[in-house]
């Protein structure tokens, strides 16, 4: 089980710096990798359903303004023009980022609500994580491999009416924070993505009947007091195989986690130890 570090406060120049170089390595990438990136689509239905699932647009957060949600449902009817009905044939590499670009003003996406270093702020493009938080939790239900997937290194809020496990999301911050998926079997997926008047909606289709399904067990979820004053979470998620018999064929260890909590886990009534405050400088950046 991994450990998680004690918070590291680094300067606004490191940051920039950072998000310099580490997006320019990011777009070298996609230049190198340019012929292996899905970018074909349909609107055509592949015959089969591989996972379909679906996830509330409007949640209540502790001192979170709901107009950050509601600018959120308009970033993601934007971003899921881009993804939606794409193709992943056979070799073929998904990549969340080359395919939705920079989320920017000029494209008509709005402030919501991003995470940053504990805390949250309102960003442009905000809210977008749901959108890879879905494709990601819909991927562990196919074959196809996960080739890139970034964790929240905090858990910023308390656990409320929570249908999936902790950290089974996949965070994702322009350029360099991309969820990539390859398709290395013999079929052909297509991603639907919609969103609805209360959810939004995403699912795999495949191009030949599913010989097996799948299935996310959670193990070893603890919290953990640190040496430093803090807590830090902890879990494993393994990817069980079964064929339409229901018999298990096999499991691996799909995701291992462990984030920095921001709450009191022990206490009743937990809150948050974070303030909400705009920010004008994060266009194109976090996106969570």
């Amino acid at each position: 089980m991994q450990n998680s570090e004690r918070p590291k406060k680094r300067s606004a120049a490191r940051l920039r710096a950072g998000k310099l170089y580490y997006g320019a390595l990011r777009r070298l990438l996609w230049i190198k990798m340019r012929n292996s990136f899905a970018s074909a689509r349909q609107e055509q239905l592949l015959p089969y359903t591989c996972f379909a699932h679906q996830t509330v647009l409007l949640r209540k957060l502790k001192d979170v303004d709901m107009w950050m949600q509601e600018n959120k449902i308009v970033n993601l009817k934007i971003a899921a023009r881009r993804v939606n009905g794409i193709l992943l044939r056979p070799g073929e590499i998904f990549s969340y980022w080359k395919l939705i670009g920079r989320p920017s003003r000029g494209k008509g996406y709005l402030p919501g609500m991003i995470l940053r270093n504990g805390s949250f702020q309102g960003g442009i493009g905000g809210g977008l994580c749901q959108l890879s938080n879905l494709i990601f939790w819909m991927t562990l239900h196919t074959p196809l491999t996960v080739l890139e997937r970034h964790r929240h290194g905090y858990d910023v809020f308390p656990d409320s009416n929570r249908t999936q496990p902790f950290g089974s999301g996949a965070t994702c911050f322009y350029p360099y924070g991309d969820l990539m998926i390859r398709n290395d079997t013999q079929d052909i997926y297509q991603l639907l993505i919609r969103v609805g008047a209360d959810d939004l909606e995403g699912e795999w289709r495949i191009s030949e009947k599913p010989q097996d399904r799948f299935e996310i067990v959670e193990r070893n979820h603890e919290f953990r007091s640190e040496y430093w004053g803090g807590y830090t979470r902890h879990n494993q998620l393994y990817q069980q195989r079964f064929n339409l018999y229901g018999e298990l064929l096999d499991e691996r260890l799909a995701v291992e986690n462990s984030a920095i909590t921001m709450y009191a886990p022990f206490l009743s009534g937990d809150v948050p130890s974070t303030n909400v405050k705009q920010s004008n400088d994060t266009e194109g950046g976090y996106s969570c």
